[in-house]
């Protein structure tokens, strides 16, 4: 069976972009948004990177995402984030979308329908969760199983940030893997249920 996996790049401090996301910024205004995936492409790219990165596409089957990662990425990408379906959780109905190398479905019944419908096309390869609201939505409703973490060394002190409003409960973690290079820390945790 699929794992649903936030697998997220960020700053020491928590932030996956910085402030102001839109259509002609995507990562946030400035440059610390951008310097997030610095480590995705380097050139030469350091071996743990390049491993992280190709586990992180090998292992991908759909992805989950938000309307506004949507809106705001799909300019960006000009296809699928990655070459699976992707499910876009919504309040605005769409017809499917599809791209080159894969299609986005439209999702108006909420989290648990879009990772339900993810994890079916996924087979046994993972559903990504993209965009903060949309991560954070999955992590309180306990569908999360796995964080996938690349925490960048630098203080961006303002942003969008990951692990915000996850409610009163805790969740409890095990680290199961971490790695390094000069650019990124990668960190791999289970979310214990």
């Amino acid at each position: 069976m699929s794992k649903v996996v936030l697998h997220f790049s960020m700053s020491l401090d928590g932030f996956i972009a910085g402030p102001d996301v839109s259509v002609a910024s995507p990562m946030g205004e400035g440059e610390d948004g951008l310097r997030l995936h610095d480590w995705i492409f380097a050139k030469p790219q350091d071996a743990t990177d390049a491993e992280a990165a190709a586990q992180m596409r090998a292992g991908t089957g759909a992805v989950v995402l938000g309307r506004r990662t949507f809106d705001v990425g799909i300019g960006e990408w000009k296809d699928v984030p990655y070459p699976v379906p992707c499910f876009v959780l919504t309040h605005r109905m769409h017809a499917p979308l599809p791209q080159k190398s894969g299609s986005f479905a439209f999702v108006l019944d909420g989290i648990e329908s879009a990772i339900e419908q993810a994890r079916a096309a996924a087979g046994e390869r993972d559903v990504i969760v993209m965009g903060a609201d949309t991560a954070q939505q999955a992590l309180k409703a306990g569908l999360v199983d796995e964080l996938k973490l690349q925490v960048i060394p630098i203080l961006m002190a303002r942003g969008v940030r990951l692990l915000d409003r996850l409610g009163a409960d805790g969740i409890d973690l095990e680290l199961v893997r971490q790695a390094q290079s000069p650019l990124v820390a990668h960190l791999h945790y289970r979310v214990l249920k």
